[in-house]
C-alpha cells in the first residue's frame, strides 16, 4: 500500500487548560477539573498543552484560594507525556508590575524545575529589553523559548515592524516565534502576507495564536499554515470560540482533509469535549454576554481574557450597564498611551482607567498607579508618542525614564519580609508572595489555619458556589450604623434569604453616597456584586422574614465626606498603601493613599492644601464609598 504523502506536519498547542477557560470563564476552572481529563487529555498527541501563566497564577491565589505551584506540580504529574506551556509577562512574569531581576531568574528556574517545559515569554509593549533575563534564564534550564510578538494593529503597527522584531527574537535566542494574537486581529489575508514575509527572514517555527473575538481566527489559522507556519493553537470545542479559540476539532479534520500531517485523534478529541461541557455547567455564574463573537472588537480591540475580567470586574461595582462606554473608551486611552499592544498588563492599564475614566464622569480624575508608571516609563517603550497633555495631568513635573525599567530595581529576594517568615514554608512561597503581597499573606494564614477550599467533590455549580461562599468569603470590615438604619440599631452583615424555596447568601459589603433620603448598598448576593437603593436595611431584611445569620455590624470610627478636606474613595476596594502620617503636610492632588479595586491599585489624591489631621483607616481594611478614609485640615495662614 502507497504510503500517504503530506504537505508537512502541524503542530497543535491545547488551550483549555489555561487561556480557554480565562477567556470565556474568569479563569476560574479549579485544579480537579484540570486534572480530570488527564488520562485522555495526555495521550492525544498535541505539541504542548498550555497550563499556566497569564492569569492562573492570581486567580489561583485571589479567588480560588488554591497554590498556584501546587497546581503546576499536580498537573506536571498527571500529564507524565505532554509538553507543558505556559505564558509569562517577561519582567512582569505573571503579575501586573516589572520584578528586578533576582525575581525573574527564581521565577523563571522555579517554573521550569516544578515542570514548564515551553516559556511564551511576550513584552505587553513589545519592548524585548524587557524579555532578555526571561529568555536567558529558560535557555539556561534548557526549555524551549518562544519569543512573541504581541499583534496588534494601529497607526505605527506595521508587517515590517513585526518581520523586524521576528529577526531581533530569533538573534535573541528563541526556539520559535509566537505571533500573539490576543484581540483576534489578525484577518486572513494580513495573517498570510505576514507569516510568508516572516518565513523569509527567519529559520525558526513560527506559532499562531488568534482569538476568535472577532470571528477571523479559523480563517486566519488557515491562512497562517498554508503560508508556511507550523504550530498553532486552538482549544477543545466546548470551550471555544467566542472570545477563546478556534475549536481543536474543527480546525484538525480540515487541516487533515487539507493533507497536512496532524495526527489527533477525533475520537479521543471528542472525549474531551464531553468531559470540559459537562464541567464548564460549574462555571456558569463566571460566564459574561461579552464571551462571544463581536466585531466591535475590530474596533475597541479589547482581548479574549480583558473581556470576561472587565466584564466581571465592571459588574462588582455595580457598573455592567457601562460596558460599552468603556469599550469604546479602551481605544481613547489607548491612543493617549501611545497604542499599546492590548494584553496583560498593558490591557489592564488601558481597561481599568477607561473604566474608571467612564465611571467616574471624567476623564482621568482618579489614577491608577499602574497608569501613573506607564506614563512615566515604567513598563517600558511605549510604541509610539503618548499624549503629553495626559501625561503632565497625571505626572506634573516628574521625569519620564528611558532605561530598561529593572535596571532601576533593587533585587528583592534577600530583604526581610519581617513577621511574615512564618509563613513561607519554601523558595516557591517567597515568590508568591514578592508578587502579591497581601492576597499571598491572607492565603498563607488561611493554609496555616487549614481554612482552603476543598474542590475535590465539586459536582455542580451549586457545590461550587457553596465552597467558595463557605470558605473563601470574609466578613465585611465594619462600618457606621447611623447611616444605616434609620433608628441607629445594630443590623446583621450577613443572612440567609430563602425565596420560593431557594436560598440566597447576601452580605453587605459597603454603602455609597446619600441621596434624596435615600443610599445606595453594595450587596454581594452569592458572590455577585450587586446595588439597591433603599432608605434602610429594613426593606432587605424586614424583622420577620429570611433567616438571619452572621455578626452585627458595629460602630465605626470612620464618618461620611461631608467636609471640605475629607478624602474618600470612588468605589468598594482595599486599602493597600498608607502614602501620609497624622501631621503631615500636603498640597491639593497629592496622592494620599492607594485602594485596590478592579485587580488594580488606584491612587486617592486630596482635594485641598492642608495638614493631615486624621486617618481612619490601616492598611489591609476594605473601604466603602460613603466613608472619610483621611481628614485634612485647611490650614490658616
Amino acid at each position: 500500500m502507497e504510503e500517504k504523502t503530506y504537505i508537512r506536519k502541524i503542530g497543535v498547542m491545547e488551550t483549555a487548560l489555561r487561556d480557554a477557560h480565562q477567556s470565556l470563564l474568569a479563569t476560574r476552572m479549579t485544579t480537579p477539573d484540570i486534572l480530570g481529563i488527564s488520562n485522555v487529555l495526555d495521550n492525544i498527541g498535541f505539541w504542548s498543552l498550555e497550563v499556566w501563566g497569564g492569569a492562573t497564577f492570581d486567580s489561583c491565589l485571589r479567588f480560588l484560594r488554591e497554590d498556584p505551584w501546587e497546581r503546576l506540580r499536580r498537573i506536571r504529574k498527571a500529564y507524565k507525556n505532554s509538553r507543558l506551556q505556559m505564558l509569562l509577562r517577561g519582567q512582569n512574569l505573571v503579575g501586573y508590575r516589572h520584578y528586578a531581576d533576582d525575581t525573574v531568574e527564581k521565577f523563571v528556574s522555579l517554573s521550569a524545575d516544578n515542570g514548564i517545559d515551553v516559556f511564551r515569554i511576550f513584552d505587553s509593549l513589545n519592548d524585548f529589553r524587557n524579555i532578555k533575563k526571561a529568555v536567558l534564564t529558560a535557555k539556561k534550564k534548557k526549555k524551549t523559548v518562544e519569543g512573541t510578538i504581541c499583534y496588534t494593529t494601529s497607526p505605527v503597527h506595521t508587517n515590517e515592524l513585526f518581520v523586524n522584531m521576528a529577526v531581533e527574537l530569533e538573534e535573541m535566542g528563541s526556539d520559535t516565534i509566537a505571533i500573539k494574537d490576543m484581540a483576534g486581529l489578525l484577518s486572513p489575508a494580513n495573517a498570510y502576507e505576514l507569516v510568508a514575509m516572516i518565513k523569509k527572514k527567519v529559520g525558526i517555527p513560527i506559532h499562531i495564536h488568534s482569538h476568535s473575538t472577532c470571528g477571523f481566527a479559523s480563517m486566519s489559522l488557515l491562512k497562517a499554515v498554508e503560508a508556511g507556519a507550523d504550530i498553532i493553537d486552538t482549544a477543545i470545542s466546548s470551550l471555544a470560540s467566542g472570545t477563546s479559540h478556534p475549536p481543536t476539532e474543527s480546525i484538525v479534520f480540515t487541516l487533515q482533509e487539507m493533507g497536512y500531517d496532524i495526527n489527533l485523534d477525533l475520537e479521543k478529541l471528542k472525549e474531551v469535549a464531553d468531559y470540559f461541557r459537562k464541567a464548564r455547567k460549574k462555571y456558569a455564574a463566571f460566564e459574561s454576554e461579552y464571551t462571544s463573537i463581536n466585531t466591535d472588537m475590530i474596533v475597541t480591540q479589547v482581548p479574549g481574557g480583558m473581556m470576561s475580567n472587565l466584564a466581571s470586574q465592571l459588574k462588582e461595582q455595580n457598573a455592567l450597564d457601562k460596558m460599552e462606554e468603556v469599550l469604546y473608551e479602551v481605544p481613547q486611552v489607548r491612543e493617549d498611551f501611545g497604542f499599546p499592544p492590548l494584553v496583560t498588563p498593558s490591557s489592564q492599564i488601558v481597561g481599568t482607567q477607561a473604566a474608571l475614566n467612564v465611571i467616574t464622569g471624567e476623564k482621568y480624575k482618579v489614577i491608577t498607579s499602574e497608569t501613573k508608571n506607564y506614563l512615566k516609563g515604567y513598563y517600558g517603550k511605549s510604541p509610539s508618542e503618548v499624549n503629553k497633555e495626559v501625561q503632565k495631568k497625571v505626572l506634573g513635573d516628574e521625569e519620564v525614564i528611558t532605561v530598561r525599567p529593572a535596571d532601576l530595581l533593587e533585587p528583592e529576594l534577600n530583604k526581610d519580609y519581617g513577621g511574615i517568615k512564618e509563613y513561607i514554608l519554601s523558595d516557591e512561597d517567597l515568590l508568591t508572595y514578592v508578587l502579591f503581597p497581601k492576597i499571598a499573606e491572607d492565603f498563607f494564614k488561611d493554609r496555616k489555619d487549614g481554612k482552603l477550599p476543598d474542590y475535590s467533590n465539586i459536582e455542580s455549580e451549586t457545590d461550587l458556589n457553596a465552597v467558595l461562599q463557605t470558605e473563601t468569603s470574609k466578613t465585611p470590615d465594619e462600618f457606621d450604623v447611623d447611616n444605616i438604619g434609620r433608628d441607629g440599631g445594630l443590623a446583621p452583615s450577613e443572612f440567609n434569604v430563602t425565596v420560593h424555596g431557594e436560598s440566597y447568601k447576601i452580605k453587605i459589603a459597603g454603602v455609597g453616597h446619600k441621596s434624596d433620603q435615600k443610599r445606595p448598598f453594595f450587596l454581594n448576593v452569592d458572590g455577585v456584586m450587586e446595588e439597591v437603593v433603599i432608605e434602610s436595611l429594613t426593606e432587605i431584611v424586614p424583622s420577620a422574614g429570611g433567616e438571619i445569620v452572621g455578626e452585627n455590624i458595629a460602630r465605626s470610627k470612620r464618618p461620611s465626606p461631608k467636609r471640605e478636606g475629607d478624602v474618600y474613595a470612588p468605589m468598594p476596594g482595599r486599602i493597600s498603601k498608607i502614602m501620609v502620617k497624622e501631621g503631615s503636610p500636603v498640597k491639593a492632588g497629592d496622592t494620599v493613599l492607594i485602594v485596590e479595586a478592579m485587580k488594580m491599585e488606584n491612587e486617592i489624591h486630596t482635594p485641598i492644601d492642608g495638614i493631615i489631621k486624621e486617618i481612619y483607616i490601616k492598611e489591609g481594611d476594605s473601604v466603602n464609598p460613603d466613608e472619610t478614609l483621611i481628614y485634612v485640615e485647611v490650614c490658616n495662614a
